[in-house]
């Protein structure tokens, strides 16, 4: 049995969760079923990033881009969100880019190991870490989620120190 990293559940606007229909993204739990899918991609839809969830299976669920985050993720938690490219290289496809920007889930960067398990299970080319990394943080004063910017630690609502550690999730 493998470890599993902090799960995320939905910090987003609650309008969006309430919206949620079963089923949510694609899930790609095989290099057939990734096959599949990206044989049905179009080239405008290659040209943009997919949205994607790791489920608390560990699974990559998959959605375009326009989608959010916790309908990719049918309402549940997830292990790491964000958004992802895949570009065809030689005889396979691979991850050209892969980030943790997820405004409904807020995973923090450390969630990468997720997302890197998920990807050597569909034997996809990869990156060793996001390419962009977003840092997410709540104003412990003014409560709003903030995304720090240059290891500027400060919140942009009301000038407040952010906290060093991830605090999205005041339940967590």
């Amino acid at each position: 049995m493998s470890v599993r990293g902090r799960s995320y559940r939905y910090v987003g606007p609650a309008e969006l969760q309430t919206a949620v229909r079963p089923g949510g993204g694609c899930r790609i739990s095989s290099v057939a079923d990734f096959g599949s899918w990206i044989a049905e991609r179009s080239a405008a839809e290659l040209a943009e990033p997919f949205t994607f969830v790791v489920g608390m299976d560990g699974v990559l669920r998959l959605a375009p881009r326009r989608s959010e985050h916790v309908a990719c993720a049918g309402g549940d938690m997830v292990l790491s969100a964000g958004e992802i490219s895949f570009i065809r290289e030689a005889d396979r496809w691979a991850v050209s880019e892969v980030s943790n920007q997820s405004t409904g889930y807020c995973p923090d960067i450390s969630s990468w190991p997720e997302v890197a398990r998920a990807l050597d299970e569909l034997e996809l080319g990869r990156p060793s870490g996001f390419t962009h990394e977003v840092v997410f943080r709540r104003c412990p004063d003014c409560h709003e989620q903030n995304i720090v910017r240059e290891d500027d630690f400060v919140c942009v609502f009301c000038g407040s120190d952010l906290p060093a550690v991830w605090n999205m999730d005041p339940t967590a």
